[in-house]
Parts: structure tokens; sequence; C-alpha cells
């Protein structure tokens, strides 16, 4: 009987992680060159591990607080909770090799960064207003 309640949730959590998914848009300013990005590009990217696209494009990452898109982002694209991440870049910082990215409290602030900032890179939810930035295609 415990195994089909674990089932059950399992099959939940999962359906509730792609409805997640597939509202999160990935949008960079309109000069970035690429027109998609695989999961292990944005990972490197979000993470800072690159700052440079396969196509040789150097991107910033733009990060959210909080919310929808930045817990859709984390489980579904990145595999990873926030205080990983937070703690990835904090190294990053401490040992002088990169700087924190620009987080923002809702993603209309970080649409309108990214749409003025060269390189910059983010994730929103798909129903967020997003003139003037470049919808990147996850492959």
């Amino acid at each position: 009987m415990k195994i089909s309640k674990v089932v059950l949730l399992t099959a939940a959590l999962m359906l509730c992680t792609a409805h997640l998914r597939a509202q999160v848009t990935i949008i960079a300013n309109p000069g970035v060159s690429a027109s998609s990005i695989s999961k292990s590009e944005l990972r490197s990217v979000f993470t800072g591990e690159s700052l440079r696209l396969k196509d040789g494009s150097h991107v910033k990452p733009v990060l959210l607080k909080e919310g929808t898109a930045h817990a859709a982002f984390l489980s579904g694209d990145l595999s990873m909770s926030a205080v990983s991440l937070l703690v990835c870049w904090r190294q990053k910082v401490f040992s002088g090799e990169a700087v924190m990215p620009p987080t923002f409290s809702s993603e209309a602030e970080a649409v309108a960064y990214i749409v003025k900032t060269p390189g910059a890179i983010g994730y929103i939810t798909a129903t967020t207003p997003h003139e003037g930035v470049k919808v990147l295609v996850l492959k």
C-alpha cells in the first residue's frame, strides 16, 4: 500500500514540474547572436562556469530572487536548489573569479534590464510581457 502512495506522489510531482517547465521562457538581449541554447550551456552560464555560449557570444546571466519562474528554472533547467546556486556563485565571488549576477524582485524588472544590457540572458514565465528581447529556444 505504501508503494502506491509513493508512486502517486512521484507522478504528481513530475506533472507539476513539467507544468512549471512549460511556463519558463529563456530570454536574451537582442544583440546575443544565438537563437537557441542547450541545457548544458544554460547550466554553465547560470552557475558562472562559462560566460560564453558555444557560438562565442559573451553573455551575462540575470537572476530572479523568487517566484514561479525562478523555482521552475532552478528545478527544471539547472536541477539545483536556490541555496546550491547561491553557494556556487558565492564561491566564485569570494575567490575573485566572478561577480554576482544582477538579481531582480520582479520579472518586469529583469526584462527591462535585459532589453538594455548587451549580452544579458535570463528567464521569465511565458505569460510575462517581453517585448524587445530575444527568446532563446531550449534545445
